[in-house]
């Protein structure tokens, strides 16, 4: 599933990224332009991180999972990836550096449970996860998903 969503046309590259804000609005762009969210969700995962203990986005070793609830504006499954260098504090939190942004558009609990299962696999495989945060091209971030597996 995951190659399905995180298509190359998802895939970006930014330096000198200023705020975890400009990071959400930068990863949740290509989902905005190809209609897979609206506008509001953009705007209902800025807010959730701003609120206290919005770090719950934070996957551990530089990685961030922006999303919100389906309601807030899913149009369609879909994932994002943005590599930020160097890397941005997660609401201004210096405990929470964030190199790589994923913005995750699930239509339903189920979905949502599925991708982020496929995510840990991923993201717990040490090679995979350096691959991830190495990518310089969106070629390189669809190599790392397809040395996962035929179910990433």
């Amino acid at each position: 599933m995951l190659r399905e969503r995180l298509t190359p046309d998802r895939i970006r590259f930014a330096a000198d990224v200023e705020s975890w804000q400009q990071a959400i609005d930068l990863v949740s762009a290509p989902l905005v332009d190809d209609g897979s969210i609206t506008p509001d969700y953009v705007e209902a995962m800025t807010t959730a991180v701003a609120a206290p203990g919005g770090t719950y986005i934070d996957l551990g070793s530089g990685v961030a999972l922006a999303h919100a609830r389906p309601e807030a504006g899913v149009v369609r499954p879909a994932l994002s990836y943005l590599r930020v260098r160097p890397a941005v504090l997660l609401a201004d939190d210096p405990a929470h550096p964030i190199d790589l942004f994923l913005c995750l558009a699930a239509s339903d609990s189920s979905e949502h449970i599925q991708t982020m299962q496929e995510l840990a696999v991923l993201l717990t495989d040490e090679d995979a996860r350096a691959g991830l945060l190495d990518a310089t091209t969106p070629a390189d971030v669809t190599s790392v998903l397809s040395q996962i597996g035929q179910n990433a």
